[in-house]
C-alpha cells in the first residue's frame, strides 16, 4: 500500500452509496439536541483502538456499551472514534415509527420452520428482553424520551388474515412457547370494540413500548462524550478502508485514520464499504409520518400501538400514539411496492414517495372508531432508509474472513426490539475477543460465509419479495 499523509484530507469524488443531503424532514428531528452535530476535537485522530461506522443506534448504544464496560475495568482503555456521514441519529433511527414491538409471531414462526423451535425462541426472548431492558436503561442514566409501556395490537381487516393469525397463534401456543403466556387473541365478535378500529376481523396483542428514538440516541451519546476515550466526528463520511500489516486505513475526506478494529454500523449502507454484503442487506426506502389535529381540540383516546394489515391488498401501517395524542404512522407498501425504483435499493430520503405522498391524509378518521370528527392531519411526513436482510435476520458479528472487521447492521426495518442487547454482547466480543458463541446472541443472527453465500446465490431480494 502506499504511503499516506495522514493529515491530509482526501480530495477523491465521494462514491454514490453514502447518505444523500437535505433529507427530508422526519418529527424526531423537529427537537434537535446540542450533540447533534457532534466534532469531539477539531480534526480527525490519527489513530484510535476502535473505529465505528455510524451513529444511530447501533453506533451510539455500542459506543455506549464498549465504555460502560471499559469503566468498570482496571485494563488499559482502548480509544474509540465513532464517525458519521450526516448528523447524530440522521439516518433508519432518527426517521423511524418509534415502536419498540417484539415481533412474537411475525418472523418467529418462519424462523421455527427454517432453524429449529429452539431457534426461533431464542429470537422471540432475546427481542422481548429489550422491553425491560430499556425500561431500566432509561430509568438508570435518567434518560427524558417518553418512553411508554403498552400493547401492541396487531389488526386484521380480512377474515383470510384473521383466520391465518388464529392459526399461527394457536400452533405456538402448542408448540409450549413461553412468550405466548403474553399473547391474547381476541376474536371478530369483540375485535373491532376492543381494538378501537373499524372492522377489525381480529386482533392479537402483546406487551410493547413506545418512545422517542432520537432522544433516547442523544441521551445515550450525553453519558459518553465527556469521557476522553470517545471522539465523534459528525459529517465525517467513510469513502474506503484497507487493510494493511494488521492496520486498517479508515478513508475520509477529511483524512485517514488508522485503526486495530473496525465496527460497521451502517445497515442499509453497509455494501457500500463491504461489497460481499451487496445481496445480503438492501436498501430499501420507506415512508413515515406525524399526525396531529387543530390546536385546542382533543384527540379521542387510543389506549395502545398498532400494526394494522389491509383489508384489500397485502400490506400494513404501524402506529403509535404520543403522550399528547398524536400519532407516528407508517408503512403503505402496498401502494408502491409495483414500483420498485421507488423504493428497492434506493438510498435516497431527501424526496418523499411519490404514490404513498398522500396515503396517510384521512387515514386516523378511515380507521379509528370516535375520530371522524377529529380534524386529524398530516403535519410531516418523511422517508428513511432501511437495511433489509436477504433472510430476514440481522448480520452480528465478526466479518467472515476478515479480523478485526465486525459489522452489526440488517434489520428489516426492526431494529428497535434487536440492537440495545445486540450491541452489549457485540462489545464483548469486540473488547475481549468473546466468541459470538458465547454470547447469548440468537444463533441466526451470526453473520457468516454460508449466509453471504446462500443470498449470493439465491433469487434477488430474498425474504423481500416472499
Amino acid at each position: 500500500m502506499k504511503e499516506v499523509n495522514l493529515n491530509m484530507a482526501d480530495k477523491t469524488p465521494l462514491p454514490p452509496f453514502l447518505p444523500v443531503e437535505n433529507s427530508t424532514e422526519s418529527f424526531w428531528r423537529t427537537e434537535l439536541h446540542q450533540l447533534d452535530q457532534l466534532r469531539t476535537t477539531p480534526d480527525l485522530p490519527q489513530h484510535s483502538d476502535i473505529v465505528i461506522i455510524g451513529a444511530g443506534y447501533s453506533g451510539i448504544s455500542l459506543a455506549y456499551h464498549l465504555h460502560k464496560q471499559l469503566s468498570s475495568s482496571d485494563q488499559p482503555h482502548p480509544a474509540i472514534t465513532v464517525l458519521e456521514a450526516r448528523q447524530i441519529c440522521s439516518g433508519a433511527t432518527g426517521r423511524n415509527g418509534g415502536h419498540l414491538r417484539p415481533d412474537l409471531y411475525g418472523n418467529i414462526p418462519k424462523y421455527i420452520d427454517r432453524y429449529g423451535l429452539e431457534a426461533g425462541a431464542e429470537v422471540a426472548n432475546f427481542e422481548i428482553a429489550h422491553v425491560k431492558a430499556l425500561k431500566e436503561l432509561v430509568a438508570e442514566e435518567n434518560i427524558e424520551c417518553d418512553l411508554n409501556l403498552t400493547r401492541c395490537m396487531n389488526v386484521y381487516l380480512n377474515d383470510a388474515d384473521g383466520e391465518k393469525a388464529k392459526r399461527t397463534y394457536e400452533a405456538l401456543v402448542a408448540k409450549g412457547l413461553e412468550y405466548t403466556t403474553d399473547i391474547h387473541y381476541t376474536p371478530q365478535k369483540y375485535a373491532e370494540k376492543i381494538s378501537g378500529v373499524k372492522g377489525a376481523k381480529a386482533c392479537i396483542s402483546y406487551t410493547a413500548g413506545t418512545l422517542w428514538p432520537y432522544k433516547l440516541i442523544l441521551g445515550l451519546l450525553l453519558k459518553i462524550t465527556e469521557s476522553p476515550l470517545v471522539n465523534v466526528q459528525t459529517s465525517t463520511s467513510v469513502i474506503s478502508v484497507d487493510s494493511h500489516h494488521g492496520l486498517h486505513y479508515v478513508r475520509t475526506p477529511r483524512g485517514i485514520i488508522t485503526a486495530s478494529k473496525i465496527v460497521y454500523a451502517t445497515n442499509a449502507y453497509t455494501s457500500g464499504l463491504l461489497p460481499q454484503y451487496a445481496a445480503n442487506i438492501i436498501p430499501c426506502r420507506g415512508i413515515c409520518c406525524h399526525i396531529t389535529f387543530p390546536e385546542g381540540k382533543d384527540a379521542p383516546f387510543l389506549p395502545y400501538s398498532y400494526l394494522i394489515r389491509n383489508k384489500e391488498a397485502n400490506g400494513q401501517s404501524y402506529l403509535i400514539t404520543r403522550p399528547d395524542g398524536s400519532a407516528i404512522v407508517g408503512g403503505a407498501q402496498y401502494s408502491f411496492e409495483d414500483d420498485r425504483k421507488q423504493w428497492y435499493n434506493m438510498i435516497d430520503d431527501s424526496t418523499l414517495i411519490e404514490p404513498a405522498r398522500n396515503y396517510y391524509d384521512d387515514f386516523m378518521q378511515r380507521t379509528f372508531r370516535g375520530w371522524d370528527e377529529s380534524q386529524a392531519y398530516v403535519k410531516e411526513i418523511w422517508t428513511g432508509i432501511m437495511g433489509y436482510a436477504y433472510d430476514s435476520a440481522p448480520h452480528i458479528g465478526e466479518v467472515p474472513g476478515q479480523p478485526r472487521r465486525y459489522i452489526c447492521a440488517g434489520y428489516d426495518g426492526h431494529g428497535m426490539p434487536v440492537i440495545f442487547l445486540a450491541t452489549k454482547a457485540l462489545a464483548e466480543m469486540v473488547l475481549n475477543g468473546m466468541s459470538f458463541e458465547q454470547t447469548e446472541l440468537p444463533r441466526v443472527f451470526k453473520s457468516t460465509a454460508e449466509r453471504l453465500q446462500r443470498a449470493a446465490d439465491g433469487p434477488e431480494g430474498g425474504d423481500i419479495f416472499a
